[in-house]
């Protein structure tokens, strides 16, 4: 059977496929563990959450690793070289992370179709928090997340202070940043960091299966649905409630709505086109 993560035979550092409105994502920098720091990555996965959002047929997009781990974060030879985002003086370094892989956290955060986290092996340092950036995440039995920045006298640089308390509450993201510990899949899967675990050669799918029942549905009423998950993060009741009330009327206008109804009554599946 082809291992569905083989995808090395491309010369991309992420390669995009899509198939029936599903768009995969696949880190494809295997031998030095999917390592997402640098500018090449950063530049592409940008572009790839830009495209995604201009593209209206992208309902679903699947994000994995090619090879034995998801990413291993931080490219830790760049580190003890000193080049890159992590060269030059202090302020070169502040710039670096703002100008580089924050990037890529607001554009994979911010991408508009939903995202589903393939986690199919190690998830370490900012390839942990990569993971957290999605909306919904499925784990491999071979993973394992660790926020370990402290490991390397660091701090969660990419977001992974603001992302992880919201996947697993305040004392179990303390524990995880404060040991950089190891949290296995069965752990992870107990804590909520992943809604499921599954065998590494059922991962992929799992995760198109998974996909397909969310892409199933109207493409606009997705969109603004993360839009509502996404803004709760950070406004109170009365604004997501304004901002609801908003959304709805919208939805209620659409072609996509009137078939979800007659679907509904007609007892079968919706063909939705986004209008």
């Amino acid at each position: 059977m082809t291992n569905p993560n083989d995808v090395t035979g491309s010369h991309e550092v992420v390669v995009a496929h899509t198939e029936d409105s599903i768009t995969t994502w696949t880190l494809n920098m295997p031998e030095a563990r999917n390592p997402i720091s640098g500018d090449e990555v950063v530049s592409r996965m940008v572009d790839l959450a830009a495209a995604a959002n201009a593209d209206r047929n992208v309902r679903v997009v699947i994000l994995t690793g090619a090879g034995s781990a998801f990413s291993a974060g931080g490219n830790v030879k760049d580190m003890v070289d000193r080049v890159g985002m992590f060269g030059g003086s202090q302020a070169d370094i502040q710039h670096g992370y703002t100008s580089g892989i924050q990037r890529l956290t607001r554009a994979i955060y911010g991408c508009e179709a939903p995202i589903i986290a393939a986690v199919n092996g190690p998830a370490v340092g900012a390839g942990c928090d990569l993971a957290l950036m999605a909306d919904m995440r499925i784990a491999s039995e071979n993973a394992f997340f660790a926020e370990s920045f402290v490991k390397l006298g660091l701090i969660p640089g990419d977001g992974g202070a603001w992302l992880l308390p919201r996947a697993v509450g305040a004392a179990r993201a303390a524990e995880m940043a404060f040991t950089g510990d190891r949290v296995d899949a069965a752990t992870a899967l107990e804590w909520g960091l992943v809604s499921r675990v599954v065998a590494a050669d059922a991962l992929m799918d799992t995760a198109r299966q998974l996909a397909a029942r969310v892409a199933s549905n109207p493409p606009n009423a997705l969109r603004l649905t993360k839009k509502l998950l996404r803004e709760a993060d950070t406004q109170h009741l009365g604004g997501i409630l304004e901002l609801s009330a908003a959304m709805q009327a919208i939805s209620h206008g659409t072609a996509d709505h009137r078939e979800a109804l007659s679907a509904f009554v007609e007892r079968r599946p919706g063909q939705f086109t986004g209008d």
